[in-house]
């Protein structure tokens, strides 16, 4: 049966273990179909180095963060394990009562794992071996949850029934050694264990002991990840089980949070929850997290890599509006570092500044091209006198490039430090005119001149009205922000920067107090108390204004302009934005919408995509799949955005040739093209309710065109079985995909849910 539709020329072909042994360097994956191949080798080195240091940093930022929580619960679970051990469980808690840690971690759920993983490791350790880690998906009902429990603590097969058991015992020789699901028989284990451990010879080191040695019987942790998730009746009858074992299991659980404490009592009743002993924890807010991520990678001289703003933007805007994710902010910063040295030539020059001067030597002619082409290298031609000594002579232009390059990496040394040290001054403010966040700084000096805008204006107004405690304390911390930069400006900065707090430091009391307005104004106030005329007065007024003009400014008044100007002179002179240097291509990735296309994909655009238009489509699969060095034939197809197929485990195998048949103008859709495409282009004319008998007529037109059917012959456009099955399968296909519905104003009828093309 000939036919032409996508789920007749698809496949499913599951890995062999062969071919999971053939690995191929990353390498070869970053060089191929790359952009200025002549330097990939050098580029893909630089981008591998910073990948790992991205790593590194936020893994041990990450550990850094959740010291105090982790301390916190390691400490927790010792003071629980030690009274009980020492036979004073009951002046802690009553018998029946499980203690309990209320982890409280925020709506970032996709950072939690790392936040678990880590804890669990740190349990394991130094407090108990018996861990246990529990999901909301894997416990659905209470066997289940019983089952995943003993498992992950026996480390065995645990059978849910008899007629189980039987079964697994049939199957394998290896599963003779399953345990019945029930805490009768952890119990068991756990006496075995905590016996074969106090009976270890002396210099052999007890698995299930302290690093300390306080205690004997390690506790028996069990974490819930997402506690939310769990079914409340599962979840209170395992509690109340646990509670009749409490006497000979030392069992303690651990509840991730992601909204509010207050779900425990939401998903326990008042008889539930008075058996668990609860301690809360909170973490730390997943905005500050952010922050110091930003402040630690991005907002730093030592990271060559750079987002421009409107990257940034959207790397901010996925984190605000979407997720809260901070790993999912770093995996945004990776792919951005990937995109940049793998579709910028020039990238080779994106690292340290004395390897930077070292590559310049080894740019070729097509390099240094690509140089005179950039637009901030322009605009600098533009301001030198010898243009053409510079188009023309690559030693020349070499030495220049060193020249840039160098003066590149001190505009970014000086640029943190005096961006820091005008959050700091600007941040307290009212309204935060400059934002509250440094972040929110940075982009605002990251598009245009800051100095320009009306926010910093107003920003240095209000400077100019600080008393003189918080001007000397807002110094005094911009001080200690140009301390440790080793800079010959930032030095001499840093120098103005103590002299000014001298003078403010020596200034007396008494002196700070200048002439008030209401001395000022006194003898002509008095003087409108008696009788004049209308020329008396309009001279009393206009004396009273000549004496607010000449009213004397006091020492300290002096001098906060003066720190306020000088503010002012290192912002102008140092918070230019990158695009005004030239070569800042070189470190700045400016593709924001290759950014959002693969973090925020849009798959309804590109099903329509490619429905519209499936020679395009195909076409560009089969492009890919060529690149990826398989078969003309052999493409993995898995939907994620419009220009994007990726492996996903299997390989679905699309055998449907894009000739040219396919390829139409217009934007009509060829009625050779796929069976699916033909009803999405017919449904597109209909209005709000598709008459399936109608529908079913056209497309059998439109097929019998493309056989080749004599369109005089009396057969012409007639249904048989094949072309209804055919139509059947893309409806469903288009339902599938949420393109119609079933209604129920008219039995032969389908809702359209979509309007327009793609």
């Amino acid at each position: 049966m000939a036919t032409s539709s996508f789920s007749r020329g698809c496949f499913v072909f599951k890995p062999s273990a062969k071919k999971k042994k053939m690995a191929v360097g990353l390498e070869r994956y970053f060089t191929h179909g790359c952009e200025g191949s002549e330097s990939s080798e050098v580029r893909f080195k630089i981008c591998l180095d910073l990948w790992n240091k991205v790593k590194m940093e936020t893994e041990a930022l990450q550990d850094e963060l959740n010291r105090n929580i982790l301390d916190s619960l390691l400490e927790f679970t010792r003071k629980c394990s030690s009274t009980r051990d020492h036979s004073d469980w009951a002046s802690q808690m009553r018998a029946s009562e499980i203690p309990t840690a209320a982890l409280v971690l925020g709506v970032n759920v996709p950072d939690h794992d790392m936040t678990f993983q880590s804890l669990s490791d740190l349990l394991r350790h130094s407090v108990t071996p018996h861990v246990a880690s529990l999901q909301a998906k894997e416990c659905a009902a209470l066997k289940h949850l019983m089952k995943r429990v003993l498992e992950r603590l026996m480390s065995t097969v645990v059978a849910v029934g008899d007629e189980e058991e039987e079964e697994l015992q049939q199957t394998d020789t290896e599963l003779q050694k399953s345990v019945h699901c029930s805490l009768t028989a952890l119990c068991d284990w756990y006496i075995s264990k905590t016996k074969k451990s106090s009976c270890s010879t002396p210099g052999k080191k007890r698995s299930s002991s302290v690093v300390d040695g306080q205690h004997q019987q390690p506790p028996v942790v069990i974490i819930f990840k997402d506690l939310e998730a769990f079914n409340p009746r599962v979840l209170q009858d395992f509690i109340l089980i646990c509670s009749r074992y409490i006497q000979r299991l030392p069992l303690m659980f651990i509840f991730g949070i992601a909204t509010s404490p207050s779900t425990i009592q939401h998903m326990l009743p008042n008889s539930v929850s008075s058996l668990l002993c609860i301690e809360l924890f909170q973490s730390l807010s997943c905005t500050q997290h952010l922050t110091t991520v930003i402040d630690k990678l991005i907002l730093t001289s030592s990271f060559p890599f750079k987002l421009s703003g409107k990257v940034m933007q959207v790397l901010v805007s996925i984190f605000l509006y979407h997720d809260f994710s901070v790993r999912n902010f770093i995996k945004g910063l990776q792919l951005a570092l990937l995109e940049h040295f793998h579709s910028q030539p020039l990238s080779s020059l994106c690292c340290r500044k004395n390897e930077a001067r070292l590559n310049v030597q080894q740019l070729g002619p097509a390099d240094l091209e690509r140089i005179r082409q950039l637009p901030s290298f322009k605009r600098y031609l533009k301001e030198q006198e010898e243009q053409d000594n510079l188009m023309t002579d690559d030693a020349h232009l070499k030495d220049l490039c060193q020249k840039l390059i160098k003066d590149l990496h001190k505009y970014h040394k000086n640029y943190y430090p005096i961006l820091r040290c005008l959050h700091c001054l600007t941040s307290s403010l009212p309204r935060y005119p400059l934002g509250k966040q440094i972040r929110e700084l940075h982009l605002i000096c990251l598009e245009k001149n800051v100095w320009e805008s009306e926010d910093y204006q107003s920003a240095m107004k209000l400077l100019k009205m600080l008393a003189k405690d918080e001007l000397i304390s807002l110094l005094q911390t911009c001080a200690e922000v140009l301390q440790p930069v080793r800079s010959k400006k930032m030095k001499n900065a840093l120098v103005q920067l103590e002299e000014l707090l001298a003078k403010l430091k020596l200034l007396d009391a008494a002196a700070e107090v200048g002439p008030s307005v209401e001395e000022n104004l006194t003898s002509p106030v008095r003087n409108l108390q008696k009788k004049t005329d209308l020329f008396q007065l309009q001279k009393m007024l206009l004396e009273m204004n000549e004496s607010r003009r000449s009213k004397r400014m006091s020492p300290f008044e002096i001098l906060r302009n003066e720190a306020v100007e000088f503010v002012d002179s290192l912002v102008k002179n140092h918070l230019s934005p990158p695009e005004s240097k030239p070569l800042y291509e070189v470190c700045y990735y400016t593709s924001s919408a290759t950014v959002r296309r693969h973090l925020n994909a849009t798959p309804r655009t590109s099903i329509q995509a490619a429905l519209s238009s499936p020679y395009s489509y195909i076409q560009e699969l089969k492009e890919r799949g060529n690149d990826r060095r398989m078969g003309s034939d052999s493409v993995l197809v898995v939907l994620v955005d419009q220009n994007q197929a990726v492996y996903c485990g299997v390989k679905f195998t699309l055998r449907l040739s894009a000739n040219n048949s396919l390829k139409t103008e217009d934007g009509t859709v060829s009625n050779a093209a796929p069976d699916i495409c033909i009803a999405y282009k017919l449904h597109l004319e209909c209005g709000r309710l598709i008459n399936l008998y109608d529908w079913l007529e056209a497309y059998s037109t439109v097929v019998s065109a493309a056989e080749g059917s004599n369109p005089d012959s009396d057969g012409f456009g007639k249904v048989d079985e094949v072309k209804h099955a055919r139509f059947i399968r893309a409806v469903s296909e288009l339902e599938f995909l949420g393109f119609i519905k079933a209604t129920r104003k008219k039995t032969d009828h389908v809702a359209r849910l979509t309007w327009g093309g793609c």
